[in-house]
């Protein structure tokens, strides 16, 4: 882009929708953001898209939750007009950020001739240690549609390091992967959600806690910080926890080792805070805030 929009449309509310709409709002640019779901960032905790929700309303951005897009022109004055069920929008430039489908049509690439199986999407099958249906071809990666993260390639390139190179077969551990959302506030999260624990029958007891980050006191911003823990009832075990606020990622990398070692709520009650400190938080959740159990 050569120049910065006055007004932009995203459609989406994954990650780069998100996280671009932050970026352009700061740049002062009026957002539009568009999307299917009742809340952004699908897959994620509900808890905590509800507040990314809130967050993004509290900057300035406006959402358009429950909205289909339809049909995309170009107005008489050169700006464009998206038709959604719910309105037209419009706008200078227009962001699709509804996802990415891998890149594996290409003819430099051989796929089909060397006879790769591919998924309907396009995604190059493979086996637990990342091997295609041709014995001398693997692969890793986005390309792959496991779970399309970078420090989650580089494990499972790491991992055929270790099976083919050194000779000590070895799979790629997809438990507990850590990952964080750039939004203003940042989002970011390790292991089950509560409704993941619930789909799987798991009985679980939710610690919950909102706050304004001390950080903001002074600047009077009104922006709310999240942090949850979702905890196995019968054996204490945590097996998820979700934040969003200031330093949101760097927090996370620090409990997704604890979840890696089978932390327990006792343990996490035992460990003694930094204050001050968002973190701290964490470890001072006494309260349980509601014991959550499927209706099946």
């Amino acid at each position: 882009m050569k120049s910065l929009p006055k007004k932009a449309i995203i459609i989406g509310s994954g990650y780069i929708a998100v996280e671009f709409a932050g970026i352009f709002k700061g740049l002062g640019v009026d957002i539009d953001l568009v999307y299917r779901q009742p809340l952004p960032l699908r897959g994620f905790d509900d808890d905590v898209r509800a507040v990314v929700q809130s967050n993004l309303k509290l900057r300035g951005i406006t959402q358009h939750a429950q909205c289909e897009p339809i049909s995309l022109t170009k107005g008489e004055d050169g700006r464009h007009v998206l038709s959604t069920t719910t309105g037209d929008l419009h706008g200078d430039v227009v962001i699709f950020a509804t996802g990415r489908v891998p890149n594996t049509d290409r003819p430099d690439l051989g796929l089909k001739t060397a006879g790769v199986n591919l998924s309907e999407k396009g995604a190059i099958i493979v086996d637990a240690f990342s091997r295609t249906n041709v014995p001398n071809i693997w692969a890793v990666g986005d390309v792959t549609d496991r779970v399309n993260l970078t420090p989650v390639a580089l494990m499972e390139g790491m991992a055929f390091v270790d099976t083919v190179v050194r000779g000590t077969p070895r799979q790629p551990d997809y438990s507990n992967i850590p990952c964080a959302v750039f939004s203003q506030p940042p989002v970011a999260t390790v292991g089950l959600t509560e409704r993941d624990a619930l789909d799987r029958d798991i009985e679980c007891d939710i610690y919950l806690s909102t706050f304004t980050p001390m950080k903001y006191s002074i600047s009077g911003r009104s922006e709310k910080a999240l942090m949850k823990l979702v905890v196995e009832t019968s054996s204490q075990k945590v097996i998820g926890v979700h934040m969003v606020g200031p330093d949101a990622a760097e927090i996370m990398q620090g409990f997704a080792t604890a979840l890696k070692c089978g932390a327990t709520k006792q343990q996490f009650d035992q460990t003694v805070g930094i204050h001050p400190s968002s973190a701290e938080e964490f470890v001072t959740m006494r309260t349980l805030t509601r014991r959550s159990r499927s209706d099946g």
